[in-house]
């Protein structure tokens, strides 16, 4: 018998840890494709959605109604976004040292090498260009979710 299953065929391995992510993005599209990549992966993924830097801040630091917003253990965050790009959000986040410690991974259509540069230059963990087909783009976001939630040991 394998040694990961009772004599009940139950497996007596833990279960994953539940992360909480913030996604940045304010396309509804996108929005709809990540929540579905997460979906397929299972329950081990509370995703949280605001649509702007602005409130991606007050989100972080749990103002102006997110008083109750958990501290998430991956962002997810695309660069252009109206009123406070991805870059701003990302320069605040890792000079912040309440937030510097959480991971994020830029997630966006640009593939130019100054915003590639630009990202990691702000320290992000990983950049992502978003792949227009559906799959890939399901397949992309499906090994972000197993990497950050299953192989890494975030900071809590």
């Amino acid at each position: 018998m394998d040694d990961s299953m009772t004599s009940r065929g139950a497996s007596t391995e833990p279960a994953p840890p539940v992360i909480d992510v913030l996604l940045v993005e304010d396309d509804e599209g996108d929005v709809i494709m990540v929540r579905e990549a997460f979906e397929q992966r299972g329950p081990a993924t509370r995703l949280h959605v605001v649509n702007d830097g602005i409130e991606a801040v007050a989100f972080l630091r749990r103002a102006e109604g997110y008083a109750d917003a958990p501290r998430p253990d991956l962002i997810l965050l695309d660069l252009n976004m109206p009123r406070m790009d991805g870059r701003e959000v990302l320069a605040e986040v890792k000079a912040d040292p309440a937030l510097t410690a959480i991971p994020v991974v830029v997630l966006t259509t640009s593939a130019a090498q100054e915003d590639i540069l630009s990202s990691y230059s702000l320290y992000a963990n990983a950049y992502i260009t978003k792949p227009a087909d559906l799959d890939e783009f399901l397949d992309a976001v499906g090994k972000v979710d197993e990497f950050f939630g299953a192989t890494v040991t975030l900071p809590n």
